[in-house]
């Protein structure tokens, strides 16, 4: 008798095992080692994934982690085009034009809803701002031609009937080039994002005209739900790296949970201090009036996405071109930000 009860639980005790070694293998990683590539990386429009980086989520999944920082997320969507990037944290809209061009990428967790790209001016030119109009013939800093914050100019000129050739692009890239490039005089206005834009403000000399950073803002300017930071990848790479696709949603939904409890002195802690410029106050300050465009869970809408498309076809050609035949449910993929936010609640 003593036997077969030893002989049952040893049964168990390697069923048991047999059971752990199948969810194990049934969740190992299809690829260890990848790039996540992003256009800026100090700009908060990415802060998710500076969190996820710092505080070992990604490392906490099993994954070894580069992330090379482009001067602007058109170069960072090259880089995913080229093949030396597995993964972009960028704009939305990307997948949108991307699926345009026959090119199919997909977003697999959102980082924020609101683009909290601001224009600014000269303090002179704001003054006589009344609407985009005004903008013609200008230089414009953006981060790179190409990049969201040129799509929001471009934004701007549609809504007053101008087109992008309208106005003249620079890319500045997202740091101190950007403001150098503003305070020089080499251009007349900026889009561009905290902390850079924070940093411009702080000085007296230039004024917010169209600033997205606030629910009014948004409304204003994208008319409603929209879609902005987020994770996108080639579609391909999700069905071949299921499990590499859902450790990288699962360390970015952990991360929007952390930032939602978070202070602004522990967010400051675990940022790198270059990203501060050297003045943690304002740095602080730009923070909050940030905090509001962070995504609660990772998730994504088709409401969202076809406010976004509505944004795009105003001016984007490759978008105008494709017309009805984008398939705007392929741009975006919730299965991995529910399962990541059924693990972290």
């Amino acid at each position: 008798m003593v036997k077969k009860i030893i002989g049952a639980a040893l049964l168990l005790v390697a069923a048991s095992i047999g059971i752990t070694a199948n969810v194990v293998q049934a969740q190992a990683l299809e690829k260890k080692k990848i790039t996540i590539a992003v256009g800026g990386k100090g700009l908060f429009y990415y802060l998710l994934l500076t969190i996820a980086e710092r505080n070992g989520y990604f490392k906490d999944e099993g994954l070894e982690v580069e992330i090379p920082d482009f001067a602007g997320g058109a170069k960072a969507l090259q880089a995913l085009v080229g093949g030396s990037a597995d993964m972009v944290s960028g704009a939305f809209e990307h997948t949108i034009n991307m699926q345009a061009k026959k090119q199919p990428i997909t977003a697999v967790v959102l980082q924020a809803g609101y683009s909290s790209i601001v224009l600014v001016l000269p303090k002179d030119k704001a003054a006589k701002y009344k609407s985009p109009k005004d903008l013609k013939g200008l230089k414009i800093g953006v981060t790179a031609p190409g990049s969201s914050t040129n799509m929001f100019v471009n934004n701007l000129l549609a809504k007053d009937g101008l087109k992008p050739t309208d106005v003249a692009i620079i890319g500045t890239g997202a740091g101190s080039g950007a403001v150098a490039a503003m305070e020089k005089g080499e251009i007349d206005g900026m889009s561009n994002l905290d902390p850079v834009i924070s940093q411009l403000e702080a000085t007296g000399k230039y004024v917010a005209v169209a600033d997205s950073r606030t629910e009014k803002g948004m409304q204003d300017i994208y008319g409603g739900d929209y879609l902005a930071s987020c994770i996108y990848v080639n579609s391909d790479f999700t069905k071949k790296n299921p499990n590499t696709t859902q450790a990288v949603v699962n360390a970015m939904v952990r991360s929007l949970r952390w930032l939602a409890k978070a202070t602004p002195e522990q967010v400051m802690a675990v940022v790198p201090e270059s990203y501060m410029g050297g003045n943690r106050g304002q740095y602080k300050s730009a923070l909050l009036k940030n905090m509001i465009g962070y995504s609660a869970d990772g998730q994504m809408s088709m409401k969202a996405a076809q406010n976004v498309y509505k944004v795009l076809k105003q001016f984007e050609p490759s978008v105008i071109a494709a017309g009805s035949s984008i398939n705007l449910a392929a741009t975006f993929d919730n299965q991995f930000a529910l399962k990541a936010a059924a693990k972290y609640k």
